[in-house]
């Protein structure tokens, strides 16, 4: 498909990154949001950002970070539009409410995107009368620099408008995943979750600190996730003989791994465990210098990914 404007509804951290990402592909860009100083908080956001999508080399010829228009009213916003980024807050009657105002605002072969992080599609499109282009398109933080986006199709979604959501991410240079079943959460999210309740049950067991949690991720398999997911993984694990000798000979004791994984409940106490814990590993640093070196590092792996393409 071909598209050339891009209407981004919500302008906070993941609208506007998502503006900057799509300014960096030289598509024409209106963002929106009615919030005091929005418009002046995202041009910020899409210059800070530009530098690292400069160095992603990512940046198409012509592109500029002052090319952003900007409208308070999303329905002055989407005039035009020929896909739809919404980016409003993580509460579903707000979502509901403001996907039917721009299905009202919009020819029905406009496809309108959510970036919501856990809601379902299916309710959401509920109030529209063109349901069937209403798709959810779940960025990774930030927007801009990770790759992926999650897409899934609601009860009324057409298959079309999920295809085409796919095909417009990918030649914007994202990855793309179908999630073919809704689920809370979706599924990176869910990945998430469950790798952090271990972890909190680790820490509230006493088992390690905080940091040394974080660390072993950090030197440890979350070096080998940038190459390959779990089940890759795994199969390498299985030597020679891959997933199928791995299932034979490692998945007995994993299994009794899972059986003993925590359920931690975060009370009062656990919390400020986990809350002293990170800001002893911080060490003093402000969350902008921690979100710089993670985006510094984020872009180096990238760049890395990149140059093995195809190796």
């Amino acid at each position: 498909m071909t598209v050339n404007k891009v209407a981004v509804i919500g302008a906070g951290t993941i609208g506007a990154s998502w503006a900057a990402y799509f300014l960096s592909r030289g598509l024409e860009v209106t963002a929106s949001d009615p919030a005091p100083g929005a418009e002046a908080s995202a041009r910020d956001f899409v210059s800070l950002a530009w530098p690292s999508l400069q160095r992603l080399g990512g940046v198409v010829p012509g592109a500029r970070p002052d090319a952003l228009r900007f409208e308070r009213d999303a329905r002055k916003a989407v005039a035009g539009a020929e896909f739809v980024q919404e980016n409003g807050p993580e509460r579903e009657d707000l979502k509901i409410e403001l996907l039917a105002a721009l299905d009202q605002e919009l020819p029905p072969e406009t496809l309108i995107v959510s970036s919501s992080s856990g809601l379902l599609i299916s309710r959401l499109q509920s109030r529209c009368r063109h349901p069937e282009r209403c798709v959810l398109g779940h960025p990774f933080n930030p927007p801009h620099l990770i790759p992926l986006v999650e897409v899934v199709g609601g009860k009324q979604t057409s298959a079309d408008a999920v295809e085409r959501t796919l095909a417009f991410y990918r030649a914007i240079g994202k990855h793309p995943i179908h999630i073919r079943r809704e689920v809370a959460g979706h599924v990176a999210n869910r990945l998430q979750a469950a790798l952090w309740r271990e972890a909190v049950h680790l820490v509230a067991a006493g088992v390690a600190s905080v940091a040394d949690v974080d660390a072993a991720i950090t030197y440890g398999p979350g070096l080998r996730w940038p190459v390959y997911g779990p089940h890759l993984t795994f199969h390498l694990a299985g030597g020679t003989g891959g997933m199928e000798h791995f299932m034979k000979h490692l998945l007995v004791p994993m299994q009794s791994w899972w059986d003993d994984l925590g359920s931690p409940e975060m009370t009062p106490a656990v919390q400020r465990k986990i809350i002293d814990g990170v800001a002893e590993e911080a060490s003093g640093r402000s969350i902008a210098e921690l979100a710089a070196r993670r985006d510094r590092t984020l872009i180096a792996i990238l760049n890395a990914l990149k140059t093995m393409e195809g190796a």
